[in-house]
């Protein structure tokens, strides 16, 4: 049997190939449509197609993993049809028509919330004292695959052309589905028995509800849900700003890697210093300082500005994933961490769904600078929100699940 203290690391040692894949097939799919096809942005419409299932099967995926004893082969299954799926993607986009291939796109949707699911696992094999530095490392996860996704698309791309860009990502998904056994399963008979848990038809309604009830989640639900509706169009921009500065595609790849490395340090940062007394004020203010950050990708005059610029927001935005994982956790009620982490974070890529939509219909006409305009306020508008909202509770009953002085 796994000790606890080896627990963590294997988690992170196994999840992590998967979410390389996860954060780098936007990126891969971007470049690939603009070898084959010649307009990066035709790509959003496939990026929306991917992420919008996820409203759906982010909350009922979460809820397989918190009603399962063992969910090993719930987490394996869901793997193997992700990585089949990005392969077939990545192999027809931009060379069938789109009422093939956005069926396809929406099969990544529907199986890829494994990946977030993964991360309500770690209360069940790290001690309650240890939680806030293991979100720090979790994030911390996320933010190293952000970095080698993008990354490995850009390479890729660069060293074979834009059509292969998806190489290493596919790769990268099966390397996770084999390490995926070695993932630290406990058991939850408890959890199990439970005749009153949430039943299937409530998978969605009942992660909702949970989010709406609570004071605290349902202010930092509202600001990330606007905020991610700006980032959704991150990837295409910056493909699109790299056109813009002189570079070549491949080059935005590298300033989402650029981001990504910003945010690992970010989520580093967070590892070691955030508490759960301070997680709400650094995740509003952290959003306020991203959306600044991407404005100011609007003014930059070349690719090393870039380079810094995204650097510099993605250290503002790994705190501000750090903190929401803390806050998740804190107040979400027994049972239900799994629901609440993928009903909200289906909610956030329902909303990244939307802009991605729309910022492949604006692109023509906004341009880069007027892309990250609009995305660094959508960031800002999400942190007055949530602050509005916290301040100002909903009229009816409210209930925080936090812990008593947390």
């Amino acid at each position: 049997m796994i000790g606890r203290s080896a627990a963590l690391p294997l988690h992170l040692a196994a999840a992590t190939p998967l979410r390389v894949s996860a954060e780098g097939v936007a990126t891969a799919l971007i470049l690939t449509v603009q070898a084959r096809t010649g307009h990066a942005a035709t790509a959003g419409y496939l990026q929306t197609a991917m992420t919008l299932p996820y409203v759906l099967s982010g909350p009922v995926i979460g809820l397989a993993l918190d009603r399962a004893a063992r969910p090993r082969r719930i987490a394996v299954a869901l793997a193997a049809c992700y990585a089949a799926a990005t392969a077939l993607l990545l192999i027809v986009a931009g060379r069938v028509p789109a009422a093939v291939a956005l069926p396809v796109a929406a099969a990544v949707g529907c199986t890829e919330p494994v990946v977030v699911a993964l991360t309500s696992l770690l209360p069940r094999f790290v001690p309650a004292g240890r939680l806030a530095r293991a979100y720090g490392l979790e994030a911390s996860s996320y933010n190293l695959a952000a970095i080698a996704g993008p990354g490995l698309a850009a390479v890729v791309a660069g060293a074979a052309g834009g059509r292969y860009a998806g190489v290493a990502i596919v790769c990268s998904a099966l390397v996770g589905l084999l390490a995926l056994p070695l993932l630290p399963f406990p058991g939850t008979p408890e959890e199990e028995d439970e005749p009153d848990g949430p039943g299937w038809r409530q998978a969605v309604a009942g992660g909702l509800v949970v989010l709406a009830e609570g004071r605290v989640l349902r202010a930092v639900t509202a600001a990330t849900t606007l905020a991610w509706t700006g980032f959704g169009g991150v990837a295409v921009s910056a493909v699109l700003l790299a056109g813009h500065l002189g570079a070549q595609p491949s080059t935005g790849g590298r300033l989402l890697a650029a981001m990504a490395a910003g945010m690992l340090l970010g989520s580093l940062a967070a590892s070691r210093w955030l508490t759960p007394r301070h997680a709400q004020a650094v995740l509003f203010g952290g959003l306020a300082a991203f959306g600044a950050s991407l404005a100011a990708l609007a003014a930059v005059p070349s690719v090393p500005w870039a380079v810094a610029a995204f650097a510099a927001a993605g250290a503002f935005e790994g705190p501000v994933f750090a903190a929401t994982l803390m806050i998740r956790q804190r107040e979400s009620p027994p049972g239900r961490l799994g629901q609440v982490n993928t009903t909200a974070g289906s909610l956030k890529i329902g909303a990244s769904a939307v802009g991605a939509a729309l910022t492949a219909a604006s692109a023509d006409a906004a341009g880069p600078v007027g892309l990250f305009l609009a995305i660094g306020t959508f960031q800002v508008a999400g942190a007055a929100l949530g602050l509005a909202m916290l301040r100002r509770p909903a009229p009816g009953k409210s209930v925080d699940f936090a812990a008593p002085g947390s």
